[in-house]
């Protein structure tokens, strides 16, 4: 298969996944400055672009977490290295599904990670995507606790929020269309900031 059909296919399968919507330029320069396209990581990591978008189509890697407006399939630059720690791509599966102690919560978050969409982390790891899930559902309680406006509660509040701020990027316009609706940034980081701010 030629590498024209293989990145045809896969940009199929990048909008299966996400929608189709536009990238403005605002989102084109956030991506670029965020991601980094396939092949010139491959070129720095001396791999095989097309052996590459092979395992993304037949998830054993994460589809791009971006297709720029100019086709480039944008990933994230340490996009290698789980499959490293793993011990190759091969084992990267139950290395990765291991991390939970419930296997139909590792097999629905291995799903979620092969979908590229966890752009909303710096650096997408199990133990990441397991703190920032700790981080939002205990942000979004926060407001309903019985003495949320106190001093001790608000100092929590924010130290989470905080702690929060640095696990996720900034998003971009483009994410707010394929995700539906405000990020998880617009509701547990700039939100809460807003509701609750610091005195």
């Amino acid at each position: 298969m030629s590498e024209t059909d293989l990145k045809q296919q896969l940009a199929e399968r990048y909008r299966e996944v996400n929608g189709v919507h536009p990238m403005t330029d605002a989102d084109d320069a956030y991506v670029s400055a965020q991601f980094v396209a396939l092949e010139e990581l491959c070129a720095v990591h001396g791999r095989d672009a097309d052996a590459v978008r092979r395992l993304m189509l037949g998830r054993r890697l994460p589809l791009p977490g971006y297709l720029r407006s100019d086709d480039a399939e944008m990933v994230p630059s340490d996009l290698f290295a789980l499959a490293d720690e793993a011990g190759g791509v091969e084992l990267l599966e139950a290395w990765f599904t291991a991390h939970w102690a419930d296997p139909v919560t590792g097999k629905a978050e291995w799903n979620a990670y092969l979908s590229g969409q966890y752009v909303c982390l710096h650096s997408v790891t199990p133990a990441a995507i397991q703190r920032k899930d700790d981080l939002t559902t205990a942000i979004s309680a926060a407001p309903n606790e019985p003495d949320a406006g106190s001093a001790p509660r608000l100092e929590r509040l924010h130290a989470l929020v905080d702690e929060l701020d640095t696990l996720e990027p900034a998003f971009t316009a483009y994410d707010r269309l394929r995700f539906g609706g405000p990020t998880s940034r617009d509701t547990c980081i700039d939100a809460v900031r807003a509701r609750f701010p610091r005195p």
